[in-house]
This record gives structure tokens, sequence and C-alpha cells, in this order.
């Protein structure tokens, strides 16, 4: 769970555990028996308009509730189930008017819900990799005037819709490339799992049998009521929201000494959500970390004002406390991210050499004897599958010739929009990127963990550092990041498309033209969804803000510290993050020392960091969700696991789309009436005697 994105395999096979065991019971895991009286479509007649439309539609949704949660705290659950849902909802409802009006041309099959599935999610996709709540925003002037002055002056490049889009555009689809020629290898000769990728097609096959169809509607019906509640709830708390530090989002629940160390409920119906789909380790590690931080570390640090730091410094000065918030932070982001990296490097490595040797030992086997055996060793479905997936096989040549026209359009283009990121940079990248997205791909298909961010902070400390201060080093840093994790990224994710393609039927030559689709679409979304934002509200960026973005600020210093080295922490800061990097692989390795079963008690290092900066109010929010989903599983597990995605969707999307018309009401000027505000006893006393004289 690097910068918030994390996967939930496990929650989303188990949202229709119920449905694939009746499928299983029917003829020893023949899925494709079921369906071998329906005729596949032509990859053509996948990609309808209708499934365009819808994927549009959902598309900005989607963007809108990622965006927020990358503005608000980065993290980000996995929405495959809720895409999932609402694709087959409104293409079903669609297909039933038409039926029944005489006008339906093509019933609506588990192939076009595929397509919609990763046009959808390539293009929310976008709102992550692209860097919104990271390193683009962390480039602009906003984000850069929170630190200190730097030593060459500050190092900024505003927001701006035009360069936004066009450096999406030019960076966004050469990771689509760069694995192509490798789908084969990947999904046929090693049988990669890619849990979340075979989650969604278990999903989506489900939704096309009669059991799974009724479950579907019951699922969507959930979760449109708590949409509504959400949504209503959300337009409710506006109304109390005139000033700072008003509304319910203020509610000082545990007292007013613990709201000012960040401790209380915030009442967001999006977080109680993504409590109940994150795992519950997730849940308690962020509050964990919270409680460490806000808790114990930074009243500690306190205490050594004007001996650590100046009395005098602004509260946002990374000099001061600020700093140690922001550094220690990112040690133990580094700390977690450097071990999980190596980790599922050995397990790519290894996995890899395995299948190479079960490829070679295959291969000894006579000719005749081999394709007998292979042909009487692979089920009914895997035959079915496996003579569809390599019938429309990309050629490699357009993979390679892609890659390398969409490099040097990319080689000429990028120094045009960040004149410190020199064209030699860029052809470095561009050598270096197809074996890292690889490696991320391989090792996504393994472990289900995209290393896209940490690929990313590689690109910052190499780029930044070759670059060096003088020239420009923090923006050429951040730039490459987002080269290189928009590249990594994109790789795993079209990978993920493929193995849920190969298991629903759904020809490559489709799932590839969805995926340029969508990610076309975020390339041009995302960038609006986010100006919105930035021009609703000015104080996007700042930590006392309802959009603190504590990422983007991370992704700047980190930029900042590669650039400048120690010289840019606080007395003291440099010690405290040795111990808490080394702390976090340290924990990281106990955890993985005692196994899955033993360490379930073991928090999570990354989850741990986030809440160094923000603090533990959405910590708490999710926790609410996490016991909710808890008792809910122990009154009714099945009805839990089959509607709990489906209500924690409903309240994400719900709180996520009302920031659209909040957004619209402050961009024309609109304010709410009322400031609900909460003071303590002795202030509530001054206020009365000065409104009294």
């Amino acid at each position: 769970m690097d910068n918030g994105r994390e996967n939930n395999a496990d929650r989303e096979m188990g949202l229709q555990d119920e449905v694939i065991k009746k499928l299983e019971d029917k003829e020893e895991l023949s899925v494709e028996r079921i369906f071998e009286n329906k005729e596949v479509p032509s990859w053509r007649k996948q990609l309808t308009m209708r499934a365009f439309a819808v994927s549009f539609v959902l598309s900005v949704m989607f963007c809108f509730i990622v965006m927020k949660l990358n503005l608000t705290t980065g993290i980000i659950p996995s929405l495959n189930v809720s895409a999932g849902l609402l694709g087959f909802f409104f293409v079903k409802t669609w297909t039933k008017v038409l039926e029944k009006s005489g006008m339906l041309k093509q019933p609506f099959t588990r192939q076009e819900n595929t397509v919609i599935q990763t046009c959808v999610v390539a293009s929310s996709g976008i709102a992550f990799s692209g860097g919104f709540g990271s390193y683009l925003f962390g480039m602009s002037e906003r984000v850069a005037k929170q630190s200190a002055e730097a030593k060459y002056g500050l190092d900024y490049k505003n927001p701006a819709i035009g360069w936004m889009i066009s450096f999406l555009f030019v960076v966004s689809f050469l990771g689509l490339f760069s694995v192509l020629p490798l789908q084969k290898i990947m999904i046929i000769d090693f049988k990669l799992t890619y849990p979340s990728g075979t989650a969604t097609a278990y999903l989506i096959n489900s939704f096309h049998t009669p059991e799974g169809a009724k479950l579907a509607k019951k699922q969507v019906r959930e979760l449109g009521k708590f949409f509504s509640f959400s949504f209503v709830w959300g337009f409710f708390q506006w109304f109390f929201t005139a000033a700072d530090d008003c509304g319910f989002s203020n509610f000082p629940t545990f007292g007013l000494k613990a709201y000012k160390y960040k401790f209380f409920f915030d009442f967001s119906a999006t977080y109680v959500g993504v409590g109940m789909i994150c795992p519950h380790i997730i849940n308690v590690s962020v509050l964990v970390g919270g409680i460490l931080s806000w808790g114990i570390l930074w009243p500690l640090i306190e205490t050594r004002k004007g001996d650590w730091y100046s009395a005098d410094l602004d509260p946002h000065s990374l000099q001061g406390l600020q700093g140690y918030k922001v550094f220690i932070g990112i040690a133990m982001i580094l700390g977690d991210g450097l071990y999980n990296f190596f980790k599922v490097l050995r397990q790519t490595l290894a996995g890899l050499f395995y299948k190479f040797q079960l490829r070679n030992a295959n291969m000894q086997i006579p000719v005749v004897e081999d394709s007998f055996r292979v042909r009487n060793s692979l089920s009914y479905d895997d035959q079915r599958r496996s003579q569809l997936f390599l019938k429309d096989q990309i050629p490699t040549w357009f993979a390679i010739g892609g890659y390398f026209a969409l490099a040097a359009v990319s080689t000429a283009t990028l120094p045009l929009i960040f004149h410190q990121l020199k064209w030699y940079y860029i052809i470095v990248i561009y050598i270096f990127a197809p074996t890292l997205a690889f490696c991320n791909a391989f090792g996504c298909g393994l472990t289900d963990w995209s290393l896209a961010s940490t690929y990313g902070k590689l690109a910052i400390f190499t780029i930044g550092a070759w670059a060096g201060a003088s020239h420009g080093g923090v923006l050429a840093g951040l730039a490459a990041c987002g080269v290189m994790m928009n590249i990594v990224s994109t790789a795993s994710d079209l990978m993920q498309d493929f193995k849920t393609g190969y298991l629903t039927m759904a020809s490559p030559y489709s799932m590839f033209v969805s995926q340029v689709v969508g990610t076309a679409m975020g390339c041009v979304i995302s960038p609006c969804v986010f100006w919105i934002f930035y021009k609703a509200f000015p104080d996007l960026g700042i930590p006392t803000s309802a959009y603190p973005a504590p990422f983007a600020t991370m992704y700047y210093n980190m930029a900042k510290l590669g650039v400048e080295g120690f010289s840019a922490l606080p007395k003291e800061c440099l010690k405290l993050c040795y111990g808490f990097f080394a702390a976090s692989i340290v924990i990281n390795l106990i955890r993985d020392a005692l196994g899955k079963k033993r360490s379930w008690f073991i928090p999570l290092p990354m989850a741990m960091a986030i809440p160094f900066y923000l603090g533990s109010y959405f910590a708490i929010d999710m926790c609410v969700g996490s016991l909710i989903l808890f008792v809910w599983q122990k009154i009714n597990r099945a009805k839990a696991d089959a509607f709990g995605p489906a209500v924690a969707s409903g309240l994400i999307c719900g709180d996520g789309i009302w920031t659209l018309p909040s957004s619209i009401l402050a961009l024309v000027g609109v304010k709410p009436p009322i400031c609900m505000k909460f003071l303590s006893r002795a202030t509530n006393t001054k206020v009365d005697k000065y409104l009294g004289s």
C-alpha cells in the first residue's frame, strides 16, 4: 500500500464466494461450461459505444472519488467491486429498456462488462499515477513555499491545465507498450495469478449467471441506498462550514485537548467506507501510527522548542516541528518501500527462475508426447481461454515500434514542459523502464503488490542528484518520478487486465484498446477534476485545510533531500530518521519471520507513517468502519461478505461525488450559512462578555 493505493483481492473474492462455490460445484471449477452455449463476440463487437459511454460517466465519478482521497490522506482502497457493479447495473438497465422497446441489437455480455471495467480502472488510475496528490502538485509554489528557503531559491512549476494534459498524454502510454510482447509468457506460460485481476474476473463471470445476476441486483440496491445517504449527509454537513474549523468535521469527540492533537471523529462517510474495505490490520496500523506520533512523539519534541528548533518559527516551517513530522514520516515510507522492493524483487527473480526451469523441463519432452500431455493436462476452461487468447495476439513489432515511437516523441516533448529535465535524463529512464516495468508486472502477478511509487522515488533521488540543486534538481527529480511511475504503473495494470480478459474470454485486442481509451480519458478527465479542486479551494495543500495533500509535501521534500542532502533537516531529526527507517525494516522482518498466521497483530510501517503528518482523525473513521464490518461478520458472515463492499463503496462514492457540487458552489462564491464551532468554557465566557459589552 504505497501512497495509499492498496490491493484487496481477498475481500473482493469474498464478495462472490457463494456464487463461485455454486459455479465450482457444477463441474470441477469449469466456469466455461456454463457459458459454452453463448457465442463469444468478436473483439470489435466487444468494444461498443454504450460500453465507452458508461465508462466515461463512471470515469468522471471515480476520478472525483480518487482525487478526493488523494488530496485528503492519500489512502486509496481498491474500487474494482464498485466499478464492476455499477458498470453491470448501468448497461443491464440500458439493455432491458431497449429489449422492452424491441430495439436491442446486441445483448450485454461478460466481455463487454470486462471492457467497461478495464476502461474505468485505467482512467481512474491516472488520477493516482498522474501525481495530483504527490509529485505533480508537489512541484507547485504553494507546496514549495511550505519548505524553508532553498540554497538556490525556490524551484517550482504551478499547475496549469494545458501542460498537465500534455505531460500525461506524453508519458502515460509508454507503459502499455513496454510489456506488451510478454503477454503470452506472463499469462499462458508462467500462469501468473494476478489476484486482483482474477478476483475481478470471478466477479464479472458471476454477474452473468442467473444466481450472480440476482446477487448483483441486491448489491447494487445496497450500494445505491448508502450512496444516497452519504451524498445527503455530505450536503447536510456543508451548511455548517461557513468558516475555518467549523462543522461536524471539527467535532472534538474526545475533548479539546485530544482535538488539538488530531484525535477526533470527523463524521466522514468516505473514510468509514474506506475502513470497511481495507483489511483490519491496515486500519489498526494507521491508528497505532497516529497514537505513536501525535500522542507521544510530537508532544515530546514540542518540549524541546527553543532548543532543537527556534520558538519564533512559523508553525508550517520545515525547520520546526513540521519538519520532524514530514521527514520522520518519509524515513518510515522509504524504509518500508526499500524492504518491500528487495522482498518483491527476490520473489520475482525466484519465481522467474522456477518458471523458466519448468518451461525448459516441458520443452525436453518429445514433441508428440508433449502436445498430448499438455492438451490433456489443460482443463476445459484453460483450453478454451488459451485458444482465444492466442488467436488474438498483438504483434511484437507493433509493441516495439510503438514504444520507440512514443519514447522519441516523449524525449523531444518533455524538455519543453520541464526545461530542467534534460533529454539525456529521459533516454536513460527509457532504457531502464522496460526492465523495471517487467519486474513490477511480474511481481504484481505473484504478490498483487505494485511498487510503482517506489520506482518513482528511485527516479527522484537518482535524477535529482544527477541534475544538482543549481540546475533545477528538485523539479527534474519530480518530473522523472512522474515518467517512471506512469510507465511501471500502467504496465502492471495492463497485465492485470489481460488476466481478467483471459478469464472472461475477452480478446487481448479489446483489452488493449479499452486500456488505451481509458488511459486517454484519464489524461483529460483527471487534470480537469484536479483543476476544479485547485480553483475551488484556495487553501489546497495547506496542512490545516480540508485538502492538505500530504504526499505532495512529502514528495517535494524527498526531491529536496535528494538534491541538498541532510542539511535540509532540523536539529536531531537525522538521528530520529535513522531510527524510524531501521524500525520500519525490523518490523517488516519480524512480520515475515512470524508468517501470516502469527503476524496478524504486528502493524504495517507504511500505514503507520501516513498519520505522522496528518493526525489520527481519519484513522478513527477507518477503525469505526472496520468495527462495523467486524460486528457484521460476527452476526452474519455470509451477508457481510456479500454486501459489505457494496455498502462501503456506496459510502465512498456518495461523499466523493458530493465534492463536485460543493466545488461548483465554492467557485461561484456561494458560502454555507452557518458556522458550527466548539469552544472551551473559558473561551466561551470571554466571548459572551465581549458580545454582552
